[in-house]
């Protein structure tokens, strides 16, 4: 089964090299194509009530309990369904039409937010419904994101996929810094405000994925079949490469987790307030959106493989910086650092898995990585949670930081062919 899988991969490849040589399409003429400009208003304004909401729920929770577990508890609560629910995830995204997915996902989202700021507005809110929502909105990510990605190949126009990408990824950073601050500002203004927001942002994006015209969707044979569910943990199983990229980016960005520690630093250490905590958190996007204006210029060409190495390591370094520093500026620098050096990271791991994933798998194979990489943002915030309960806040980020370096040179033992990818050709 591992040897169809690859085949299919393969002949994907070989299919998608003439569309690689087609004219380069600009930015300005991808916004110009309807569908894709509806796919990236969309998907904004679903990355701006992401980052508002983790803003609102991760002050919120913490204002309520002031316990560095329980602020560790909102990650786990959000990986649970990702990880339970990854398979069925990307079977959805293959096997039903992609656009619905996500709509249907942005209305559970919605409503999930308007729960949260009747509760809130009328003072009713408690960590036990916090955590019912959060599960909730973990469980429409989990289908929204690999739907999401799948999507984008049946908008973009033939030739463009990488610059769709790119276009598609600025967006989204620019949502992920703006997001953040606005949350604070309205969190500061009043605690319901910000999910009302969330409310509004969520409903305009399912309104706009309605617009959304897609090609016609490939669906793969027999997908009745059950076996078929796991056909993107064959194929990634089958890729020593991809397997070794995306396991590296788990154990980085889980013993790398700091994030979740930021309302104790922006409370305790740093003595700030919800707006502070929206500049901190804000600020791993920032490095991230100037690398991609750098890699966009200029491409990794050369050593990819040793440069993903060296990104992950330059990571894990900026997070003991910022997990020692009691100053607000170098705090925000060397959490851009982090960013930025994420940011070569993903853009190495998406590279190698486009170029080997046939268009009928793509929904399987984004489930596994979402699961993987995504999520291992909220499973890393448990940890940074359950070691800060333990060791204090500034320990556990320190121990997670070096944690993320022994595991980079770790990797490059174990996964000798990773190390020695020349080029993403």
């Amino acid at each position: 089964m591992v040897r169809k899988v690859s085949q299919k991969a393969s002949e994907a490849l070989s299919e998608a090299q003439p569309v690689t040589a087609s004219p380069p399409v600009t930015a300005g003429q991808l916004l110009a194509h309807r569908a894709f400009l509806f796919f990236l208003l969309s998907r904004s304004l679903s990355r701006f009530s992401s980052q508002i909401a983790a803003v609102a729920i991760g002050w919120q929770i913490y204002d309520l309990t002031g316990s560095a577990f329980d602020l560790g508890m909102v990650g786990l609560v959000q990986f649970l369904p990702t990880a339970l629910l990854v398979f069925v995830a990307g079977h959805a995204a293959d096997r039903f039409e992609r656009k619905r997915v996500v709509q249907l996902c942005q209305l559970v989202e919605a409503a999930t937010a308007l729960y949260l700021a009747i509760i809130t507005y009328l003072g009713a809110v408690g960590e036990v419904q916090i955590f019912v929502a959060t599960f909730v909105l973990g469980i429409a990510g989990a289908f929204e994101s690999p739907t999401t990605a799948a999507l984008l190949p049946l908008i973009a126009p033939q030739g463009s996929l990488q610059r769709a990408t790119a276009v598609s990824s600025g967006a989204a950073q620019v949502a992920t810094i703006t997001g953040p601050a606005l949350g604070g500002f309205a969190y500061a203004i009043a605690p319901h405000l910000a999910y009302a927001v969330m409310v509004l942002f969520w409903i305009l994006g399912m309104i706009l994925t309605g617009f959304i015209r897609p090609r016609p969707q490939a669906i793969a044979k027999d997908m009745d079949d059950a076996d078929n569910i796991f056909a993107g943990v064959r194929f990634i199983r089958s890729n020593p490469a991809i397997l070794g990229t995306i396991s590296l980016d788990l154990f980085a960005v889980l013993f790398g987790g700091v994030v979740a520690l930021l309302p104790i630093y922006a409370r305790d250490i740093l003595q700030t307030g919800p707006v502070g905590l929206g500049v901190l958190r804000a600020a791993p996007a920032v490095g991230a959106l100037l690398m991609t204006v750098v890699l966009a210029r200029h491409a990794i060409s050369r050593h990819v493989g040793l440069r993903m190495f060296q990104a992950v390591i330059v990571f894990g370094l900026a997070t003991i910086v910022f997990a020692l520093s009691s100053w607000m500026w170098l705090s925000v620098l060397s959490l851009a650092v982090l960013g930025a050096a994420d940011t070569i990271s993903v853009v190495i791991r998406f590279s190698l898995v486009q170029l080997a994933t046939p268009d009928e798998m793509r929904g399987r194979v984004g489930a596994v990585n979402f699961l993987f990489i995504n999520a291992s943002n909220q499973l890393g915030q448990f940890e940074s949670g359950l070691t800060a309960a333990l060791f204090g806040a500034m320990p556990a980020a320190v121990l997670g930081g070096v944690c993320t370096v022994a595991v980079a040179l770790l990797w490059m033992k174990l996964f000798p062919s990773l190390r020695q990818v020349e080029s993403l050709e």
